[in-house]
C-alpha cells in the first residue's frame, strides 16, 4: 500500500485546493480492487436515489449475471427517456413502469443489454418512505409496476412502502430521525417496535435467510483505484471502497459480491465513510460471506457536469448510459469482473 500524505492545517488554502489535495492523497493511498474468485452468479446491487436508478439500470443491463435488486427510493429502467417531463417526472411525477419496459425489451431486440427474460428470475427489494419529499411515492411505485411487467413472481419482489421515512438508507444504529429529508441521507426508523435494518432486509430477500450481523468486522474496508476502470469523464471519483470478510480472504471462490451504489450528495467525497461504514452491510456480509463494493461518483461543475454527485440515470455522461455500452455501466460490470474472476 502507498503512503499517504499528510496535511498540515492553513489558512492560506482555499477549501478547493484542500479538497483537491486530499483526493490526492486518497489517491495515492488506494490499492488496486484485487483479483477475487467470488460467485459471479451470486452478484447483486442495491442503491440510494440516484445509485437506485443505477441499481435498476444496471441489473436490467446484466440481468444475466444479477441474481438481486435492491431499490431504495428509485424510479424505474430509462425513466427521463420514456416519460414526457423527463427528470422532473422521475423525481416528483408518476413515471410509466410499463413504458420502462417496453424500452428494456427495445435495448434487449438490439442487443444493447440482455435477454429481458433474466429479469424475472432476479429477487428485487423495493423501497419507498411515505414521508420522501425527493423521489415521490408514486415513482418508487412505478419501479414495482416495472419488475411486475417484466414478470418478476409476487414472491420474488418485496414492496416496502409503509414506513414514515424520509429520502435515505435506513439504517439501525446510524442516522438522521426516520423522516428527514437531509444529509447524509441515512435514516433511522422503527417497524413494530424493532429498528428497521435495511442492509438485512435487502440481503435477506436476495441470498436467503443470513446468519446474524458480526458484532466486530473480521476486516477494514479498503479503498481501491477507479482510474483503473474509468476515466475521470465518466464521473467517476478517483477512488472507490471495498470490503472483504476474513472468511473470503483464504476462500472467495464461495463468497458472493454484493454493489452498493451512494445516492447524489452522498459519496465518500461529501459523507465520508457514512455510506461504506455506517449503513451496516458490512456487518451482514461478514458473516454470510458477501463481498460488498462501493463505487464512487464524484460531483463535478464541469465536463461531465454533474454538480450533486450523482448517479447517471439521464445521460450526463453520453446517450447510452442506459445499456452495457454505457460509461459507468462498463466501468462497474469491469470492477465486478476483477472480484469474481475465475
Amino acid at each position: 500500500m502507498k503512503s499517504k500524505i499528510v496535511l498540515a492545517p492553513s489558512r492560506r488554502w482555499g477549501a478547493g485546493a484542500l479538497a483537491w489535495l486530499l483526493a490526492c492523497g486518497l489517491a495515492q493511498a488506494a490499492d488496486d480492487l484485487p483479483v477475487l474468485h467470488a460467485q459471479p452468479q451470486r452478484t447483486s446491487v442495491s442503491g440510494l436515489s440516484s445509485g437506485a436508478f443505477m441499481s435498476v439500470q444496471f441489473g436490467t443491463a446484466y440481468s444475466a449475471s444479477v441474481m438481486g435488486v435492491g431499490v431504495v427510493a428509485g424510479g424505474p429502467y430509462n425513466c427521463a427517456y420514456v416519460n414526457f417531463g423527463g427528470i422532473m417526472t422521475c423525481m416528483s411525477g408518476s413515471p410509466s413502469g410499463q413504458l420502462s419496459w417496453l424500452a428494456a425489451e427495445g435495448f434487449s431486440t438490439l442487443g444493447q443489454i440482455d435477454p429481458v427474460a433474466g429479469i424475472a428470475k432476479q429477487k428485487v427489494y423495493v423501497f419507498s418512505g411515505t414521508q420522501d419529499s425527493v423521489v415521490k411515492p408514486p415513482v418508487v411505485q412505478a419501479t414495482r409496476d416495472f419488475y411486475q411487467a417484466a414478470a418478476v413472481p409476487q414472491t420474488n419482489l418485496a414492496y416496502v412502502n409503509s414506513l414514515p421515512a424520509g429520502h435515505a438508507f435506513i439504517a439501525s444504529a446510524f442516522g438522521n430521525v426516520c423522516a428527514t429529508n437531509a444529509a447524509p441521507y441515512i435514516d433511522q426508523c422503527a417497524q413494530k417496535g424493532k429498528a428497521y435494518d435495511q442492509p438485512r432486509a435487502i440481503l435477506q430477500h436476495i441470498y436467503g435467510p443470513l446468519q446474524p450481523a458480526v458484532a466486530s468486522l473480521s476486516s477494514t474496508v479498503r479503498p481501491f483505484d477507479q482510474r483503473t476502470f474509468a476515466s475521470a469523464d465518466t464521473g467517476l471519483d478517483s477512488v472507490g471502497y471495498y470490503y472483504v470478510p476474513t472468511s473470503c480472504t483464504a476462500n472467495s471462490s464461495a463468497c458472493a459480491v454484493h454493489v452498493v451504489f451512494h445516492g447524489c450528495q452522498q459519496g465518500a467525497a461529501v459523507v465520508g465513510s457514512d455510506v461504506y461504514s455506517k449503513v451496516g452491510y458490512n456487518a451482514w456480509a461478514d458473516s454470510n460471506r458477501v463481498i460488498v463494493l462501493y463505487p464512487q461518483i464524484l460531483a463535478s461543475q464541469m465536463s461531465p457536469m454533474n454538480p450533486e454527485g450523482c448517479w447517471d440515470w439521464w445521460g450526463y455522461s453520453g446517450d447510452n448510459f442506459q445499456v452495457q455500452s454505457g460509461p459507468q455501466m462498463l466501468a462497474v460490470k469491469a470492477m465486478v469482473d476483477r472480484l469474481t474472476t475465475p
